[in-house]
């Protein structure tokens, strides 16, 4: 192009609306069609509130049969890893929530090895988007990887346990780790705050690298950087949970009810359920992109580096795992197999010439 005509096409002045204004609307539609996939681990031991706060928050129940095991099975117990999917509805987005509990965990006498069945899960979910993202059907993967983990602290202590430390250490180049000390209820207001003083200082001593929560903008509104500036101090987490409406000055509230008042789920005076909630869904789209542009880049990485070839798929999947293979697809495969046989007559004929040739 001359630079006559460059000059021509930048002294152009076009009134009006064009239109690209409008492509952030497009991604939105597309989106909202076809639905958001999220994956929550929650670990911890027995007795923790895990499954009562994941259940308040996102108004559901994620574990209609649970049955709860007795002291006994609990010290026999081996950890074991349930994942439990249920598709939420709000205002027209849909999003497939799967929530993997694991249930044993820092139950046994003996936890040295407890989190080596969780390490090889979060691997197992790597491996199979490695070995579908490898494949012709690409672009019906279901993604279950791991895109955020709670890990969930005993408020009866002076701060991180050995297993906490050794967990989460062993984790954190994996998965988005979100401390969350439970059960806030049995601690005063000082305890509190002295708690998530000593648990942020251990963590930041044994260089353990948790969720960082993204910096604002500099064009954010004011608002917004408030918003995160409260969740960035209000880590760890200090919540409880509940699913019993009970009625407090009129009103009907989420909480627990005791001999001396009633603990309010959702207000900010009494815990951080909201914080956590807000950080959840305010940061979802960005706990995605770190699991993929960071954990499971790291992951395919050091895969690949090994020179080893991803292997096929040799188990049958439960049939709502199972990805539908389209005729399209089905187009694909065959012609991809005629074409390589083809490439194999054509290299020996090539073969032959040389041969005739020589």
């Amino acid at each position: 192009m001359s630079s006559d005509s460059v000059k021509t096409f930048s002294s152009l002045e076009t009134p009006g609306y064009v239109g690209f204004a409008n492509l952030p609307n497009q991604v939105h539609r597309k989106s909202v069609k076809k639905g958001f996939e999220f994956t929550l681990m929650v670990v911890g031991e027995s007795g923790l509130g895990k499954s009562t706060l994941v259940n308040s928050l996102f108004l559901t129940d994620l574990y209609p049969e649970r049955v709860i095991p007795n002291a006994n099975e609990k010290t026999n117990q081996t950890v074991k890893l349930d994942a439990s999917t249920v598709e939420i509805e709000e205002r027209g987005v849909k999003l497939r929530l799967t929530v993997v509990d694991t249930p044993g965990f820092g139950d046994s006498i003996n936890n040295t090895d407890s989190f080596r069945a969780i390490i090889q899960y979060i691997d197992d979910q790597f491996e199979r988007f490695l070995r579908d993202e490898s494949g012709l059907n690409r672009r019906n993967i279901v993604d279950n990887r791991i895109h955020c983990c709670f890990y969930f602290i005993s408020p009866f202590g002076h701060g991180l346990k050995p297993l906490d430390v050794e967990f989460m250490k062993q984790l954190h180049n994996k998965v988005n780790i979100v401390p969350v000390i439970a059960k806030a209820d049995v601690l005063t207001r000082k305890e509190m705050l002295h708690l998530k003083k000593k648990v942020m200082e251990e963590i930041e001593a044994h260089k353990i690298k948790i969720y960082p929560l993204p910096d604002c903008d500099s064009d954010e509104d004011e608002d917004y950087k408030e918003q995160v500036r409260q969740l960035k101090e209000a880590v760890p987490f200090a919540v409880c949970g509940a699913n019993t409406l009970l009625e407090v000055r009129g009103k009907k509230v989420r909480g627990r009810l005791y001999p001396w008042g009633v603990v309010e789920v959702e207000n900010p005076e009494h815990c951080d359920f909201i914080k956590l909630r807000t950080m959840l869904i305010t940061h979802m789209q960005d706990l995605q992109e770190v699991t993929q542009e960071v954990h499971y880049e790291n992951y395919r990485s050091e895969r690949l580096a090994k020179g080893a070839p991803v292997p096929k798929r040799t188990t049958s999947l439960p049939d709502h795992e199972k990805t539908p293979v389209s005729e399209k697809d089905k187009i694909l495969q065959e012609k991809e197999a005629e074409l390589k046989r083809m490439q194999k007559i054509l290299a020996e004929m090539q073969a032959q010439m040389q041969q005739k040739a020589t």
